[in-house]
């Protein structure tokens, strides 16, 4: 199993760029300890998470680090002209040095980002696994063409082409559709801080039904903090979990009118998944001994190719301290 970093580039003292050299030492440190991989996420409009283009983010970064694969966790294609997407992914491979990963997504629970991208939430699952049936044909064919609902081009010829092969794909989602997609094609699921032991074995089941030999490209996100003790753990990552539990309630209360929370109950016994003691249960939060069950139970579970860590403190010391600890004390159990 692979360890990789969640980066979401937030804004907690609205200072952009104090966020932005914070998650940038955060993604070095994390190569210095021999993390394989970073994954960074795109959000819009948003002055918390400050990360609407992963494309530059990469860019940067893949200038500033040399080891460390750099993933986009993920691309919200439906709201990119995949054309030009194929471009960037294929550059970027190249700036990488063959070190990209590429996970695409259809966007989670931010009614303002479909709002402001002219697309309901209901066509923007079709529209992402168009486009990316476009951008994988885009990134190896050449004279290309394609006649979709959505997306159209006529002998299209994309340069340069990625220094990789085939660029590691994988998708974030529990639709089964686009779960069947991800099988048929050996791409990699991504799984979220909020889906549930439960929910990911579901998911991973319909997968290996169809495709047994590609499951274990599994990226699974989970916050993450470790301490001395669980109860020093606990109270550093609270405010910081309470904080997304509040912006996500917040998401989802405006998303109840279209009746599109039903992917967003874990149980029947939770109104949704952004419950404090739920995100705590499913965190990998804790004393050593304690991240050391929680890993072993994830990896026992679902044979995990990437655990993907959230360091969830508002100190950014605190963060890197975790960090080292992991490297030290719970990964080499």
């Amino acid at each position: 199993m692979k360890t990789g970093l969640f980066c979401t580039y937030e804004n907690h003292d609205r200072d952009a760029q104090k966020a932005i050299a914070e998650q940038t030492e955060m993604i070095c440190h994390a190569e210095a300890l021999d993390f394989e991989e970073a994954w960074i996420a795109e959000h819009h409009f948003s002055d918390f998470h400050i990360s609407p283009s992963i494309a530059v983010s990469i860019a940067y970064l893949a200038a500033i680090t040399s080891r460390i694969h750099l993933g986009s966790a993920a691309v919200l294609l439906a709201f990119h002209n995949p054309i030009a997407v194929a471009e960037e992914i294929a550059m970027l491979d190249r700036l990488c040095n063959g070190r990209l990963l590429f996970g695409v997504a259809k966007g989670g629970p931010f009614p303002e980002q479909n709002r402001h991208f002219n697309l309901t939430a209901g066509e923007s699952r079709t529209k992402m696994l168009e486009a990316l049936e476009l951008v994988e044909k885009l990134l190896y064919g050449n004279d290309v063409t394609f006649a979709g609902k959505y997306y159209q081009c006529d002998r299209l010829t994309i340069h340069p082409k990625p220094l990789q092969s085939h660029v590691p794909v994988y998708i974030a989602t529990s639709d089964r559709s686009a779960i069947e997609l991800a099988a048929l094609h050996s791409f990699g699921l991504m799984g979220g801080p909020p889906f549930s032991l439960d929910l990911l074995k579901a998911n991973l089941a319909q997968y290996r039904a169809i495709n047994a030999s590609g499951s274990d490209k599994m990226v699974l996100t989970r916050f993450f903090f470790v301490a001395q003790t669980d109860e020093e753990a606990i109270a550093e990552a609270l405010p910081f979990i309470r904080t997304f539990v509040n912006r996500m309630t917040n998401n989802v209360a405006n998303l109840k009118q279209d009746g599109n929370t039903k992917h967003l109950k874990p149980s029947g016994s939770q109104q949704t998944c952004f419950d404090e003691t739920y995100l705590l249960e499913n965190s990998i939060i804790g004393s050593v001994a304690t991240c050391r069950d929680k890993i072993k139970r994830f990896q026992d579970e679902l044979h995990l190719g990437t655990l993907s860590l959230k360091p969830c403190s508002f100190d950014l010391q605190k963060n890197l301290d975790s960090m080292t600890l992991y490297a030290e004390k719970v990964r080499s159990f």
